[in-house]
């Protein structure tokens, strides 16, 4: 795996990013969950950087991004991707977002287009409420003394009880990148996802367009990724059986569909 790097985004937050693959490919940009870092697609970077220039990034609040004070805007969140894009020259990619990052990528399919080439938006939704939900989970994360709770919540929302029944690396490998996290940063991306809503601009995404999600899935339901495939023109909809994080409740599956897709002529 390649070194951390940062750049400074237009409000001057650093957000650290990294680059894997050979200079010269196509350019896959892996975009993360809420409460991850760019780790989250460890497992996926090495057979993706076979075919692409695998660019990922921490959110900022995240990982080894700045964590500015107060709620980030699914606007900003957008910004500090093309931002990224900017700083290193890169004029297109493709896009594969889960989660807060499948958000994102919606807002770049419609704001952006001409930077899209190929969209992939796995276990997402245009819309989750109610707002007051957020609310309360960004009151208890700026008054926890640890994100103990909230780690719990998130490892039970995505994670089939059969990898939580008995120790397993890997979640633990989330839960303490999730007590690491910065509470602002956390609070702050709650922000962004409470105040978007994205149902009708997703009708304007023109890129070719693929939707990911899990069959049981807790957060983004499946019924979420089937409202965004029928909005989005053209887009493709495939159903996992799995929960939220398919990369890596089911990385061989889910590696092949995502490539499959960005191959296809």
């Amino acid at each position: 795996m390649t070194e951390t790097l940062h750049f400074t985004a237009g409000d001057g937050a650093r957000i650290a990013y990294r680059l894997d693959g050979p200079e010269g490919r196509p350019v896959l940009v892996l975009s993360s969950s809420i409460a991850t870092t760019l780790h989250m697609w460890d497992g996926q970077v090495a057979e993706l950087a076979e075919s692409f220039r695998v660019l990922r990034y921490d959110f900022r609040g995240h990982g080894g991004s700045d964590a500015p004070a107060g709620a980030y805007s699914r606007n900003r969140l957008g910004r500090d991707v093309l931002e990224l894009l900017d700083s290193l020259e890169i004029a297109h990619v493709h896009f594969l977002g889960l989660s807060l990052g499948g958000f994102v990528g919606q807002w770049l399919g419609i704001h952006a287009p001409e930077r899209i080439e190929r969209l992939i938006l796995s276990n997402t939704s245009p819309f989750l409420g109610p707002a007051s939900y957020f609310d309360e989970q960004i009151r208890n994360v700026l008054a926890a003394s640890d994100l103990s709770a909230t780690s719990d919540m998130f490892m039970r929302n995505w994670f089939p009880a059969s990898m939580l029944a008995r120790p397993n690396k890997t979640v633990e490998e989330f839960r303490v990148a999730i007590l690491a996290i910065s509470p602002q940063g956390l609070a702050g991306c709650f922000a962004a996802v409470r105040d978007a809503d994205l149902r009708r601009p997703i009708s304007l995404i023109t890129a070719p367009t693929l939707v990911i999600g899990g069959k049981d899935d807790k957060v983004t339901l499946a019924s979420h990724s089937e409202a965004i495939a029928a909005a989005i023109p053209g887009a493709e909809l495939v159903l996992l059986p799995g929960v939220h994080m398919l990369n890596v409740e089911h990385p061989v599956e889910f590696i092949k569909v995502v490539t499959r897709f960005l191959q296809a002529d």
